[in-house]
């Protein structure tokens, strides 16, 4: 597939996430709250997890933010369902390794968040990305304390 038409199918994952987010809302009592925003661009997330032996049982995510920032969120909420934590932990670290341009295992697949690598060409948009996958990050180490 030529470079062109990669990008325009990436562009459109994207936007469908946008306008179509997966797990947008929140769960009830009982589970973990993350808060957390980017000053810089004003995108705000609250992110909700329910955690079960180890494992994300559930997770979603409500906020406001642009299109890769919201898209990125309902993104890590559909890839981490399911996961134990050391996985969604490790999830999290591959995404981070894309977003900077380093190296990353590509044998794992990662579904549609792939479709962000193309944020690493721009610097000021990394932050919008990772948003949500930091408030993961900080939600599980908040919880196994």
């Amino acid at each position: 597939m030529a470079f062109n038409n990669l990008d325009t199918l990436y562009r459109q994952v994207i936007m469908d996430h946008y306008k179509n987010p997966r797990n947008k809302g929140a769960l009830d009592e009982g589970s973990l709250t993350i808060n957390m925003n980017n000053p810089t661009c004003g995108d705000r997330i609250q992110l909700t997890l329910k955690v079960e032996d180890g494992n994300v049982s559930d997770a979603k995510f409500d906020g406001e933010g642009c299109s890769i920032s919201m898209s990125s969120a309902s993104m890590m909420t559909q890839a981490i369902k399911g996961k134990s934590l050391e996985e969604a932990i490790k999830l999290s670290s591959i995404f981070s390794d894309m977003m900077l341009g380093k190296e990353y295992d590509e044998d794992i697949d990662l579904g549609d968040i792939e479709a962000l690598q193309g944020v690493a060409k721009f610097p000021a948009r990394i932050k919008c990305a990772t948003l949500a996958w930091k408030a993961m990050e900080k939600g599980i180490r908040e919880d196994e304390q």
